[in-house]
């Protein structure tokens, strides 16, 4: 039985409380639930201090930043695949679908290739993988009569471009600095994840999820033939547009930060639509609170299951790729009903 929406995102609410108080009560410097909650007060009441100064610093300057940014990361990764699902009809749809991850990979090489600072090395990501992404889009408009096989044909394109790209950096990068540099971001790290961070991903991640909350109703229409949509006088080209840039907004933003970050956008909308149901109204806000939650617990285990922390970009990999498996198993199964 499906939960109501109210319902449903109050379970889920609770859920990601869970994991961010379990994910400051683990590490090298554990901070207990009770702690916490006077320490995170303790900005907004004037509350009696009986922790001690450390305790405060890891919490505001270390741990509260990066689960910031592993939440909206994992929540912006999680609905860019979803609204990429939605639009290509595809449940196998991940969000480097057009290049965007991809592309920003390609930017982030060329910048530690040629040295520049952590800030421009992120804001070069993000700017290559927006480009990637409008490359793709003005190879679709070339193709009016079918403009969702130009999207996929475009991206698949210029995603060996970029790629190519970065092989070609990777090859030629100095073997001693610049190429373990540029081989630890491609496998996606928050290690470096701080204030200056948030700061750089908060305002794209605001921007494109509130869009994609208000036409949430409508996103439910992109799963129709375009004929029968268009029919129901809804403008699905424009829609569609929104949810594009929002999608590759969130995608281009999370990777100038993390790096590549694979699977998230894949394994998580199908759970927030095995528990939501197909309507985009609850499986929206249910694939944002699962994201956020599954990646801040990765990023726990990443950073406190080894003396040196594991990229969370592999430990994302051994749970997707199984769960991918299960899906091509289960379609087979499906097809051969």
């Amino acid at each position: 039985m499906k939960l109501s929406k109210p319902s449903l995102i109050a379970a889920l609410v609770i859920v990601y409380i869970a994991v961010f108080i379990l994910s400051f009560s683990i590490g090298r410097f554990p901070i207990t639930p009770p702690e916490l909650i006077k320490i995170l007060l303790s900005r907004i009441f004037p509350i009696t201090q009986d922790w001690s100064v450390q305790a405060e610093a890891v919490v505001f300057n270390i741990r509260l930043p990066r689960i910031i940014i592993s939440s909206l990361i994992g929540a912006g990764l999680s609905l860019s695949g979803l609204i990429y699902q939605m639009i290509f009809r595809n449940p196998m749809v991940s969000p480097d679908v057009l290049g965007t991850s991809t592309g920003a990979g390609f930017g982030a090489a060329i910048a530690l290739l040629i040295a520049l600072p952590s800030p421009l090395v992120s804001l070069s990501a993000f700017i290559s993988g927006l480009l990637a992404v409008m490359l793709v889009y003005l190879i679709a408009s070339r193709m009016p009569s079918n403009q969702i096989l130009g999207l996929v044909l475009g991206g698949i394109m210029i995603s060996s471009i970029f790629q190519s790209g970065t092989s070609f950096i990777k090859l030629v990068a100095d073997p001693e600095n610049e190429l373990p540099a540029i081989t630890y971001f491609l496998m996606g790290s928050l290690a470096g994840a701080g204030k200056e961070e948030v700061k750089m991903l908060f305002p794209p991640m605001l921007i494109s999820i509130i869009p994609i909350i208000i036409l949430s109703w409508r996103l439910n229409i992109l799963s129709l033939p375009e004929d029968e949509a268009e029919s129901l006088g809804v403008r699905t080209k424009a829609i569609r547009a929104v949810a594009i840039v929002a999608a590759s907004l969130m995608t281009a933003s999370s990777v100038a930060v993390s790096g590549i970050i694979g699977w998230v956008g894949l394994v998580i909308p199908h759970i927030a639509r095995m528990i939501a149901g197909p309507d985009a109204r609850k499986t929206v806000p249910a694939s944002i609170i699962l994201g956020a939650a599954f990646l801040t617990a990765v990023d726990t285990i990443s950073r406190s299951v080894t003396h040196t922390e594991i990229p969370i970009g592999i430990l994302t990999s051994f749970i997707g790729a199984p769960f991918f498996l299960y899906l091509i198993i289960k379609e087979g199964k499906r097809n051969e009903a």
